[in-house]
């Protein structure tokens, strides 16, 4: 799962969004006509939560186009402060705009239906899950493709597989026709994405033999990257394809949540401490130059400073440079919430020095790339991303560009060019 990012309005209609780390994943609203009808309104979607859930939100808008002014709140349930949030929404958008018909979608709605229609301005509540079909969300030069959904594993701290369900996974021939109009479209770049990614298994494919087969069929397609994936189920097809195939990007964001092996079988998680470090030097050794970014929840019930310490020198010890860092909700419903609990500000200031590690790792990786050449892709705002998923500062350049540039230093955040 991702790390939170909040949000300020801007004067497009559109919301901005800023990495922090503790509640909502992902937030954003987006406008999408059903067809080219003036009698059909655009419905408009507040989205909260993963990238998958951006996906969902963009067959959400679809369907929900209609002669009525329709807001579509899809929200998230990995965190209550998340759930808190939607909720927040919820009763601001009636109390600004009483005239629009509220629909509620996503995990939380799923898990919880009952508490949601049961709000003022709410009209339905979408508690069944999307199809199983290849479905794509776009944001300029890159798309998101959603494979994989649901979950097979029983994480303590997590609620997501009653809101998401079995683990399924799209079939390959679904995957690939999806991504060939993606690239007929446009789109530089498509980003492989599922609550599990790493469990897909369809049509006799593992995740490896989808990169492989994706990257063979569609040799235009400039890069391919994966969301988090679980170090512990990554195929061996899949660390052959990073270490062969160079579109795949070399870029991994990996849900380790701890470094302490008690913490994990805590939380009945799958790897060990060292099987994560062991998995980043295994992927180091196949592509040199990889980058790795990770999961954590600090503050988790029964962890002690002495826990929390070894989960602190993973960050050096799996060399990681990209951080999402939660602290530690308990969610109704989950066995972590039964177990003793840490002080809630013990865990927000866990939380807060993972991310202050997160921050130096980060200024370590930035400071490596100063003279190097990198190809970049350029977004909106004068930002671009290289392969390995640095953010880079690309002023007066337009946006959907691929470009060769010299970084001259950083601002701590992104490269500067």
């Amino acid at each position: 799962m991702a790390g939170r990012r909040s949000c300020h309005d801007d004067r497009s209609g559109r919301i901005r969004i800023r990495d922090a780390a503790d509640v909502a994943p992902f937030r954003r609203r987006r406008r999408v006509s059903a067809q080219p009808d003036e009698r059909v309104r655009p419905a408009e979607v507040v989205t909260f939560g993963c990238r998958l859930n951006l996906v969902d939100s963009e067959a959400l808008a679809r369907e929900h186009a209609g002669p009525r002014e329709t807001i579509v709140v899809n929200t998230c349930a990995v965190t209550s402060e998340a759930t808190r949030q939607a909720r927040q929404a919820i009763r601001r958008l009636h109390r600004e705009r009483p005239q629009a018909r509220i629909v509620v979608a996503g995990c939380a709605a799923r898990i919880d239906p009952g508490s949601f229609a049961g709000m003022e301005g709410v009209a339905r509540v979408v508690a069944e899950e999307q199809p199983n079909h290849a479905r794509a969300a776009e944001e300029g030069t890159r798309a998101f493709l959603a494979v994989q959904n649901g979950c097979d594993h029983s994480c303590t701290f997590c609620i997501i597989p009653q809101g998401r369900g079995a683990s399924r996974s799209v079939a390959p021939r679904d995957a690939l026709a999806q991504v060939r109009a993606l690239v007929a479209s446009g789109k530089q770049e498509i980003v492989l994405t599922g609550v599990d990614l790493t469990s897909y298994d369809a049509g006799g494919f593992k995740l490896g033999g989808l990169v492989r087969l994706l990257l063979r069929e569609t040799p235009e397609l400039q890069r391919l990257r994966l969301s988090s994936i679980d170090c512990i189920e990554a195929d061996d097809d899949l660390v052959a394809a990073m270490r062969e195939e160079e579109r795949l990007c070399p870029h991994l964001h990996l849900s380790l949540q701890a470094g302490d092996d008690l913490i994990l079988k805590r939380m009945k998680r799958r790897h060990s401490r060292a099987d994560a470090i062991r998995f980043c030097e295994e992927l180091r050794a196949a592509r040199p130059g990889i980058v790795f970014g990770a999961d954590f929840i600090a503050g988790f019930p029964t962890e002690t400073e002495e826990m929390f310490a070894r989960t602190l020198a993973l960050v050096e010890d799996c060399g990681l440079a990209h951080l999402h860092v939660f602290p530690f909700s308990p969610r109704p419903g989950t066995p972590a919430a039964r177990m003793p609990q840490i002080a809630r500000e013990v865990a927000k200031a866990r939380a807060a020095r993972l991310r202050e590690a997160g921050d130096r790792a980060l200024a370590r990786h930035l400071d490596a790339q100063k003279g190097k050449t990198l190809r970049l892709l350029t977004e909106r705002g004068g930002t671009a991303r290289a392969a390995d998923f640095t953010l880079a500062r690309t002023p007066d350049v337009e946006a959907g560009r691929i470009i060769d540039a010299l970084v001259t230093g950083h601002d701590g955040r992104a490269l500067l060019t």
